[in-house]
């Protein structure tokens, strides 16, 4: 695979940004409930549940609040299908932008969903279909969760913003999001909160390759 930094010929009109709950040990598996991912023999599901509070979510309103269509990968596509759909309060900042919004679901195998306003992408080139989806014009395509689609655009240099919700809690097994082998990339660091439980919220941009020297 070709190293260097991807680069577009015009600036993509959306943003790609990707919102991860991730733990001090960097797990992001399975942070909603005890039986959202147990593969590998996961059983620490719902880590994150101890941590809300009004800090955290307000940052989850701002992020809605900015997002015009969403990328999914098939595992929290399946999750968000069965639960969002149920909950049609259109003043819920959460709710109301999942049903409303077009949704991309990276898939080989499925070609249809339910769930109104879903398309699945990807069937022959994933690379392709989210740029050209980052060509369209808008404000923010946003993934939230998704850790394997997320961990496969980050390697081709496609996620512009990284929000990263680290959760003061340490798992020891788990998923991580930057696995072994992950592509050496540098970030530019945006932004900084802390909720009131601890959760530090970390916004980074895409800025290339590492740069190296000596002390």
């Amino acid at each position: 695979m070709d190293r260097s930094i991807r680069i577009h010929e015009t600036e993509p009109t959306v943003k790609l940004t990707l919102t991860q709950f991730v733990t001090l040990d960097g797990v992001h598996q399975a942070p909603g409930g005890p039986e959202e991912d147990r593969s590998g023999g996961f059983e620490h599901g719902g880590w994150s549940f101890p941590y809300d509070d009004e800090d955290f979510g307000a940052f989850v309103t701002e992020a809605f609040g900015r997002v015009d269509a969403f990328l999914l990968g098939r595992r929290t596509y399946d999750i968000f299908a069965g639960y969002w759909p149920e909950h049609t309060d259109p003043s819920d900042p959460v709710a109301g932008k999942l049903n409303a919004l077009p949704k991309y679901v990276a898939s080989k195998t499925l070609t249809s969903g339910d769930w109104a306003g879903t398309r699945f992408i990807g069937g022959t080139d994933l690379v392709k279909d989210v740029i050209a989806l980052k060509e369209q014009p808008g404000r923010e395509l946003q993934i939230h969760g998704s850790g394997t689609l997320a961990a496969y655009l980050l390697r081709h240099d496609l996620i512009d913003t990284l929000h990263l919700l680290t959760f003061p809690v340490v798992l020891g097994t788990g998923k991580r999001l930057f696995e072994e082998g992950a592509v050496p990339t540098a970030f530019r660091h945006t932004a900084t909160r802390t909720t009131g439980k601890g959760v530090v919220i970390s916004s980074y941009d895409l800025e290339g390759r590492p740069t190296y020297g000596s002390f």
